[in-house]
């Protein structure tokens, strides 16, 4: 009889936790001999402590978090590893109604287009007179804070200066942006449109936009834990590569939202949670905008982790004085993502692997077979929307080349 694996996850109550909650409700993981304790969360700090005095083995983490444990720029920072990705998207930039006004009187649309309603912002910031914007992001170290920054910057709008950035938890954000506390936020689904279909704020641009194809939520584990586990560790990507599959599948998403919708996860209604899942965005006024690859579960490697994403984030928490840059660190940041975990447990089951561990960011313009172990893996686009490009090759130019940029007034 195959020996159990007793595996506890945290997860936080977003669209993005879908993986961990479908390999567990949809029988993957146990049908990997794996029982999969998944325990929902408050905030992400919560979730880092709780790895670090190993409550639990593995969670659902903020894509550039592992990294930031690992660099000691957390209390409690435990060593961290990052076996696999828990997909790509799924984030949006939600403004409030009075902001979106501005925006739209200064050339903002609908199609969340992030040059022309980030130039539109630019104009709002340069004629305002009162206190400076505020936006909210979940966490320091996430995603969304660099995404939110990187969107600013090249709008000429200093994330430093001119706005005024501060942490929220997800769920307090639509509240937080309805009682005028906030003028902006960055977050996960559903929380994006919860703030939009509560008549509190409008959609401004997406994560899709600003990066296509780009990292959010990866599956973060204790290393030590993993070291000393390697067949529950491979079990487990097995189980969540197949739970990718599933819910991957256009036919899957009604059940999908439902799941999710359990109080036990994200505990909110099937139709805050359909949107993000067909890509089918309420943006604000009753108007859809259809977003391609919104959020991607599997298709275009989704789950690799690649070693670009990790030093993509590194060159962030440097450029935001976050960090210092230099070898030892970008070392550290390089080897947080581990491509060579996720080969090894996935290579059996004839998973398209990619060839390489890094890659050009930006550099695709177009969906584009790659060199895969087999022939049928895509990638891209994966453009930022400015046209910049991030070679994994060339760290200290792109750390060069990244400006602080001029206050917008």
């Amino acid at each position: 009889m195959m020996e159990k694996h007793q595996i506890v996850a945290g997860f936080l109550p977003l669209l993005d936790s879908a993986l961990l909650v479908i390999a567990k409700e949809k029988g993957f993981a146990e049908a990997e001999a794996i029982d999969l304790q998944l325990v929902r969360e408050v905030s992400w700090a919560n979730i880092r402590d709780r790895l670090a005095v190993s409550r639990y083995n593995v969670a659902h983490m903020l894509a550039p978090m592992p990294i930031a444990c690992n660099l000691g720029l957390t209390p409690l920072a435990p060593r961290m590893i990052v076996p696999m990705a828990l997909g790509l998207g799924g984030n949006a930039v939600t403004v409030s109604s009075a902001l979106w006004d501005q925006m739209a009187a200064a050339g903002a649309t609908d199609d969340l287009d992030a040059g022309r309603n980030g130039k539109a912002l630019h104009e709002v910031v340069l004629a305002r007179a009162e206190r400076p914007l505020r936006f909210a992001v979940v966490h320091p170290h996430s995603g969304h804070n660099y995404e939110l920054r990187y969107w600013l910057a090249a709008c000429d709008i200093n994330p430093d200066r001119d706005v005024e950035i501060i942490i929220l938890p997800p769920p307090e954000m639509a509240d937080a942006l309805g009682a005028g506390q906030i003028d902006g936020y960055c977050v996960g689904e559903p929380w994006n449109t919860a703030g939009v279909l509560s008549g509190k704020g409008h959609m401004a641009t997406v994560k899709a936009a600003i990066w296509k194809s780009s990292p959010e939520k990866v599956l973060g584990a204790n290393a030590g834990w993993a070291d000393d586990h390697p067949e529950a560790m491979a079990a487990l990507l097995r189980a969540l590569y197949r739970s990718a599959v599933w819910c991957s599948d256009p036919q899957n998403r009604e059940s999908l939202a439902s799941v999710l919708s359990n109080p036990a996860y994200i505990g909110r209604p099937i139709d805050w949670l359909l949107p993000a899942l067909s890509g089918d965005l309420q943006v604000g006024g009753g108007r859809i905008t259809s977003i391609k690859d919104f959020f991607v579960p599997r298709a275009k490697a989704a789950t690799f982790p690649w070693k670009s994403h990790a030093l993509w984030f590194y060159t962030q928490m440097v450029r935001w004085g976050q960090v210092a840059h230099d070898e030892h660190n970008e070392t550290i940041a390089r080897n947080t993502y581990r491509p060579d975990i996720y080969r090894s447990a996935l290579q059996a089951l004839g998973v398209p692997l990619p060839g390489a561990s890094a890659k050009v960011e930006g550099a695709l313009r177009v969906e584009t077979p790659v060199g895969s172990t087999d022939a049928s893996l895509t990638l891209g686009p994966d453009g930022f929307f400015d046209g910049g490009l991030f070679d994994p090759d060339k760290i200290d130019a792109y750390i060069d080349a990244q400006r602080q940029p001029r206050a917008a007034g």
